[in-house]
């Protein structure tokens, strides 16, 4: 394992790091000053706009997909570095280079197993970045950390599908861009095989009986650079058959697809948050005093910038060796390391920004640092593309069949 930059990394580094320094930091206070005064929460503010056209001047658009028929054609390894940068500033950067969650995913999505229709549709706006869209697959009546577990019906008559369902806590619904819905549902629900009982249909978010009900909170932010996190009703809403992704059965598999990149992608955004939270951490340790000396000469404090940096250091080897993996053996050899670095990253990340927030005292549970807003996402990456037991659960079975 080789984890050095190569050529292309280090220039794409770069020019990503000039691009956070003089246009993304300077945006973060003002994205909030031109929110407060849209119509809409859900809105986007011109200056994202602004950082998305400097960005594609830049050469900085679509560096998530590794399909150079769509994508910047970058590795795993390649990707990490870069995303672990946008992560530092995860409300904005991620947007900015058209590299944010659902969209990502949905784009991948498409890619690999989108008809040549649907990604003429679909996909080619959304690299474009002139739609958003979101990834419908949560429900409120189960518990969806089980994916056969999904109560969504998808039920075929003549040339049309017909989807009944309730789902929530759907990514980017909320947004007025977003164009479309991947919906999970079951088309065979008395199915032997609990794995081949549902599908996934393409839901244009302009179909009667769709409604998009409200927006969700995440510990009490609504996440509007994301497009919020909405309740989304299915009341009979109707799409031609040929609005099904792949093949009938193949959508517990499909998301399992989509999911990988989707887990990996979140902990090297997490590394770039927890870099900023250290980063803030240092700058308050060395200007602000009490009981007669600097924050930074107290015992305490320096054991929470050593444990920071060294939790941090342990987290990117850990992502750097499942990006190469992925990158060498596919998603399904990475498996274990997957698993690993969902489980460890979030966790680890949380403590991190907690202690920056203890540090800066009630500024860190202020809207003038962006600490608590760190916090809230990171903490929802525990439960988000699988809670951590799920994963502890699954991850123990594989170790113990060593030994079985």
């Amino acid at each position: 394992m080789d984890f050095a930059f190569d050529a292309r990394t280090e220039e794409l580094r770069g020019r990503l790091l000039e691009f956070m320094d003089e246009h993304v930091y300077p945006a973060e206070a003002l994205a909030e000053e031109q929110r407060a005064a849209l119509a809409s929460p859900w809105e986007t503010p011109p200056v994202v706009e602004d950082l998305k056209a400097e960005a594609r001047r830049r050469g900085l658009w679509n560096l998530f997909l590794p399909d150079e028929e769509y994508g910047a054609g970058l590795t795993n390894l390649q990707y990490a570095p870069l995303a672990e940068i946008t992560g530092r500033s995860p409300q904005l950067a991620p947007t900015a280079l058209n590299c944010a969650a659902p969209d990502t995913g949905n784009m991948e999505l498409l890619a690999q197993f989108g008809s040549e229709e649907q990604r003429k549709r679909w996909l080619e706006p959304l690299l474009d970045g002139r739609i958003r869209s979101a990834f419908a697959m949560t429900e409120p009546e189960v518990a969806s950390s089980d994916a056969t577990n999904i109560g969504t019906r998808i039920e075929r008559d003549g040339d049309e599908y017909v989807i009944t369902g309730r789902k929530w806590y759907i990514s980017g619904a909320m947004n007025p861009d977003c164009a479309v819905f991947i919906v999970m549902g079951k088309t065979d629900p008395d199915g032997e095989d609990v794995r081949r009982q549902q599908s996934m249909v393409l839901v244009p978010r302009d179909t009667p009986g769709v409604e998009v009900r409200r927006a969700m909170r995440v510990y009490g932010y609504e996440d509007h650079y994301h497009g919020g996190h909405a309740e989304v009703v299915f009341d009979g809403a109707r799409v031609p058959v040929s609005h099904l992704v792949g093949e009938e059965g193949g959508g517990f598999a499909i998301a399992q697809a989509r999911l990988g990149p989707g887990r990996i992608h979140h902990c090297m955004r997490l590394i770039g948050m927890a870099e900023r939270a250290i980063e803030l951490m240092c700058r308050r340790a060395l200007t602000r005093e009490a009981f007669g000396k600097p924050l930074a000469h107290q015992g305490v404090v320096q054991e929470w910038i050593a444990d920071s940096r060294v939790a941090v250091e342990q987290l990117r080897l850990l992502v750097l060796k499942t990006a190469w993996l992925m990158d060498t053996v596919g998603n399904r050899g990475a498996h274990t390391e997957i698993q690993a670095i969902k489980i460890a990253t979030p966790r680890e990340v949380v403590r991190i920004i907690d202690r920056a927030v203890q540090l800066h005292g009630a500024g860190g549970v202020s809207q003038d640092f962006p600490l608590a807003e760190l916090w809230a996402a990171a903490r929802t990456l525990r439960l988000a593309d699988g809670p951590d037991e799920v994963h502890q659960r699954s991850l123990a079975r594989r170790e113990l069949r060593r030994y079985a």
